[in-house]
């Protein structure tokens, strides 16, 4: 068995460097395990098209290429679908007005440990030229040109106003860090005995929503900088409804539930130090409205089109509910997908291992409530720059 303090702890090293979802084909790879996602960003297509409905089309005779970015896309296919979709209504808005669409151009962007290689996989190809109109309705072929853009959304990614339409959905929630005073044993937010916020203590959930405000305040910064006079962002992230911060709704269930159990787990099977753990946050924050609207408003860059608490349902896709073995290993590898590279950091990948397989018998042995309980709530933002 692995040593129980030989790695490097995740809050000491660069988040950016090291956060990703899992990459590749595998089964507990995130390409395998976001069809939950796919689900719900179809369920607020109707938003994103009220969003791209109030982006400011250019009519000048030669213009530049519409350019559209998925922020936090990772490396599955629903990235793809998205933007294909987000061409594909922008195209028919100049045929409705009459103007002949320009060509188009988007943006992949994810932290440099992103899995690019899978996800330039999925694209289709790109159709020539001389048929590129004709195949903006047609499936199976790509009418825009694409490129990835590693680096921090907390940053600035692009050259100031030449992007047309942001959009970033199921990333925003992920902190830049977790709050140094939590992992600090000194401190009043010392998250002891826990590796995520859900029923915390109140000085560890206030430093979590500070570093979510203060990263949402410098990701709106950034983009303020990069949109086009006319241009517009649609927005999702894990929210919450209730008002205490100490309840992370579905992130809670997911994270600080059966996963927490399995990590005291083995600290009482003497596999992992007390210390170890508690060194391990999840760098995660459900905001609630207000949160997220207090950012929007200082920040005053842009105008809220609409700001809204939306019900996505459950981040698990199960072929047989009355399987307890199948719900059991879908909610293991629906958390080893998003949070298994940052565990593997942290405790090595045996440990890590162990740690999963404990937190799928776990789910197995409550697999009726967690069907019914684990129900994701999303932040959905629409903001235009004018």
């Amino acid at each position: 068995m692995g040593s129980k303090g030989d790695n490097v702890a995740v809050c000491n090293m660069k988040l950016e460097r090291l956060l990703s979802m899992k990459g590749g084909k595998g089964q507990d790879s995130y390409a395998n395990n976001s069809q939950a996602q796919a689900m719900h960003a179809r369920s607020m297509l109707h938003l994103l098209e009220e969003t791209l409905d109030n982006v400011h089309l250019n009519s000048s005779a030669s213009p530049p290429p519409f350019t559209a970015v998925d922020l936090g896309c990772s490396s599955g296919a629903n990235t793809v679908h998205i933007i294909d979709f987000i061409v594909k209504h922008i195209s028919k808005r100049f045929d409705s007005a009459g103007i002949d669409p320009p060509e188009f151009t988007a943006f992949f962007s994810d932290l440099p440990s992103n899995d690019f290689n899978t996800l330039f996989q999925l694209l289709p190809p790109l159709v020539s030229n001389s048929c590129m109109e004709e195949c903006l309705a047609a499936d199976g072929n790509r009418s825009y040109f694409v490129a990835g853009v590693p680096g921090s959304f907390y940053r600035r990614l692009f050259p100031a106003k030449t992007i047309d339409f942001f959009h970033s959905a199921f990333s925003l929630h992920w902190l830049s860090q977790v709050p140094e005073s939590v992992t600090d044993r000194r401190s009043a937010a010392y998250n002891r005995g826990r590796v995520f916020i859900h029923g915390a203590g109140e000085s560890t959930t206030t430093a979590y929503k500070r570093q979510f405000q203060a990263d949402l305040a410098e990701f709106l910064r950034a983009r303020a900088a990069e949109v086009k006079r006319g241009g517009a962002m649609f927005l999702v992230c894990l929210g919450r409804t209730s008002v205490d911060p100490t309840d992370q709704g579905g992130a809670g269930l997911l994270f600080g539930t059966h996963f927490q159990d399995a990590w005291d787990d083995l600290v009482r099977e003497g596999l992992v130090a007390a210390e170890k753990r508690d060194g391990f946050n999840i760098p995660v924050y459900a905001p609630s409205l207000q949160d997220f609207k207090e950012v929007v408003e200082a920040n005053g860059s842009f105008a809220i089109e609409k700001l809204v608490v939306y019900k996505g349902g459950s981040p698990l896709v199960v072929s047989e509910p009355d399987d307890a073995s199948e719900v059991g290993r879908a909610f293991a590898s629906s958390c080893r997908s998003v949070a298994g590279v940052l565990v593997e950091a942290h405790i090595g990948e045996e440990l890590s291992n162990e740690l999963f397989s404990r937190v799928e018998r776990r789910a197995t042995s409550h697999a009726k409530d967690v069907l019914v309980n684990l129900q994701f709530f999303h932040i959905v933002a629409s903001l235009s720059f004018t």
